[in-house]
C-alpha cells in the first residue's frame, strides 16, 4: 500500500498560491507570487531535502506539472542540484483531463484523478508526494485520499489566493508527528491521519435556562 503525502507551503491564512515567483501563477489577480523566497534558510533546505530524499513519486496537477517541467529538467548543476536530479529521475504522475504531451521524462497521465490515485494507493511502491497542485489537492481531500501532510507555514498573511483547504474537504483527524521552526519563523509540521473527528462538549448538564433560551432562539432563526 502506498501513502499520499501532501507537501504544502501556506501562509498563516492558508494561501498556497505561487510561492516560488511572481510569474508562477498570477491567475485570479494574485500579485504576491514569490512570498516563500525571503524565508529560505538552512533548516528549510534540510527539511525539503528530507521530504524529497525518501523513496517517492511526484503527484502533480497539470498547472504545477507545467511549471516544474519548464524548470527542473534544466536545473541540474545549479544550487538545487539535489532536488533537480531527484525530480528528473523519478516517476511524475500528472492529473490532467487533456491529451497534452507530457515531455518531462518519467511522466504518466492520470485522467481520472480520484480513481487513479485510489488505484495507485492500493499498489506497492514509493509514497506519492504532492507539491503545489492546489486544485488536485481539493480532489484528494474530497475523496479522503491524503494520508499525511507536511505543512510549511510562513509567518505572513496574503489575504487572497488559492487555499490548501477548500469547502469540499472531508472531516478528518490528524496527529502531529514532528515539528520544527526555522530561523526565519517558518513552522514545519508533519501530520498523519488519525481516524475520524471526535467531538466533545463543554456544555453544562442540565443546560441553564439561559442556554435553553439561546438554543431555542438559534433554532427559530436558523
Amino acid at each position: 500500500m502506498r501513502k499520499v503525502i501532501t507537501g504544502a507551503f501556506v501562509s498563516l491564512d492558508g494561501v498556497m498560491q505561487a510561492p516560488g515567483g511572481p510569474k508562477e501563477d498570477p491567475t485570479r489577480g494574485f500579485t504576491l507570487g514569490g512570498w516563500v523566497v525571503p524565508y529560505l534558510d538552512e533548516v528549510f533546505g534540510q527539511a525539503i531535502n528530507e521530504m524529497f530524499g525518501q523513496p517517492l513519486a511526484l503527484l502533480l496537477g497539470r498547472k504545477t506539472y507545467e511549471i516544474f517541467a519548464a524548470h527542473w529538467p534544466f536545473a541540474e548543476g545549479g544550487e538545487n542540484d539535489f532536488i533537480a536530479k531527484r525530480f528528473n529521475s523519478i516517476t511524475k504522475y500528472v492529473a490532467t483531463r487533456s491529451n497534452m504531451e507530457l515531455t518531462w521524462r518519467g511522466s504518466v497521465a492520470l485522467h481520472d484523478a480520484a480513481a487513479d490515485v485510489a488505484r495507485l494507493k492500493r499498489e506497492d511502491g514509493p509514497a506519492l508526494i504532492t507539491q503545489g497542485s492546489s486544485d488536485l489537492i481539493q480532489t484528494l481531500l474530497t475523496h479522503d485520499l491524503i494520508d499525511e501532510i507536511s505543512l510549511f507555514t510562513f509567518p505572513i498573511v496574503l489575504g487572497n489566493g488559492k487555499r490548501l483547504f477548500g469547502d469540499g474537504a472531508k472531516p478528518a483527524a490528524f496527529a502531529l508527528k514532528d515539528s520544527k521552526v526555522t530561523t526565519k519563523g517558518v513552522t514545519i509540521s508533519h501530520y498523519a491521519r488519525a481516524g475520524a473527528v471526535v467531538p466533545g462538549d463543554f456544555a453544562m448538564e442540565p443546560p441553564t435556562p439561559a442556554e435553553v433560551a439561546r438554543r431555542e432562539r438559534v433554532s427559530r432563526e436558523g
